[in-house]
C-alpha cells in the first residue's frame, strides 16, 4: 500500500511510479516494521514472565515481590542514586493479578492494530519513550511512592492511535477518543466522588460517616455528568 493525502492506496491507484527499486525499498521496510503484532505479543510475553518471576520470588499471585522487583521498581530516591534503568524496567512490573491483567488485555485491545498501523521500529519506539514519560510523570506527583505497571506505555500506544485516527487512518475504528473521554471523564467522576465522602480532606472517604449530605454531594456529581451530556448532545437532537 501507498500513502496517499486520502489514505492508503493500493499501487496501482497511487500514481506513484513503480520498480524493481522502489519495491526492493518496500520490501526491506516492510520486513522492519512488519505485521502480525509480533512486538505486541512479545512485550506482552515479556510482562507475565517478568510477573511470574516475582510472584514466585514474592508471596503468591498477588503480593508479587523479591529482589528482581525491589531492582526493577520506580522510586525516585533510587533513581536519584544513578538507578535510571527503572524509568522503564517498572513498565514491566505489576502489583497483582488484576493489574497485569487488565494492563495486558489493553495491551492486546490497541497494541495490535497500531503496530499494524506504525510498523514495529515505529511502535516499539513510541511504546518505549511512552513508558518513560509515564515514569517522569509518577515522578512528578510523588517522587516518594514506588511505582510499578506498564500504563504509561500503554497510555501511549492510545495517545499515537488518537493522533492517527485524526490524521484519518481509524486504527481503532474510530473508538480512540472515545476511549480517552471515556476514560478520563470515570476519572474525574471517581475523585468528584470520593472528595465528596472525605468532605473535602476533612474527613476519611473509606471511613468517615457518609450522612446525607455525603449521598446528596455525590448524587450531585451523577446529576452533573447528566447534565454535561445533555448540554453536549442537545444539538444533535433530529
Amino acid at each position: 500500500m501507498t500513502p496517499a493525502p486520502v489514505g492508503q492506496r493500493c499501487p496501482e491507484h497511487s500514481g506513484k511510479p513503480q520498480g524493481v527499486r522502489r519495491v526492493s525499498m518496500g520490501a526491506r521496510r516492510t520486513a522492519f516494521e512488519g505485521t502480525g503484532a509480533l512486538v505486541t505479543k512479545v512485550l506482552i510475553g515479556l510482562n507475565v514472565l517478568v510477573y511470574v518471576i516475582t510472584a514466585s520470588q514474592g508471596a503468591g499471585l498477588n503480593s508479587p515481590g523479591g529482589s528482581l522487583f525491589m531492582k526493577w521498581l520506580l522510586y525516585g530516591p533510587f533513581v536519584a542514586d544513578g538507578d535510571w534503568w527503572r524509568l522503564i524496567t517498572a513498565a514491566f512490573l505489576h502489583a497483582s493479578l488484576l493489574h497485569i491483567g487488565f494492563n495486558m488485555y489493553f495491551l492486546w485491545f490497541a497494541g495490535g492494530p497500531v503496530e499494524a498501523a506504525l510498523g514495529r521500529g515505529r511502535f516499539l519506539l513510541v511504546y518505549f519513550v511512552s513508558g518513560l514519560s509515564g515514569s517522569a510523570g509518577a515522578l512528578v506527583l510523588d517522587p516518594t511512592k514506588p511505582t510499578v505497571g506498564a500504563s504509561g506505555a500503554i497510555f501511549g500506544i492510545l495517545g499515537a492511535a488518537l493522533v492517527m485516527e485524526r490524521q484519518r487512518n481509524f486504527v481503532l475504528g474510530g473508538s480512540a477518543l472515545g476511549l480517552i473521554g471515556g476514560h478520563i471523564g470515570g476519572l474525574i467522576g471517581g475523585i468528584l466522588c470520593t472528595l465528596v465522602l472525605s468532605r473535602f480532606g476533612r474527613g476519611h472517604a473509606a471511613y468517615s460517616r457518609i450522612g446525607l449530605w455525603g449521598i446528596a454531594g455525590v448524587l450531585g456529581v451523577g446529576l452533573l455528568s447528566i447534565a454535561v451530556a445533555y448540554l453536549r448532545v442537545r444539538g444533535y437532537a433530529s
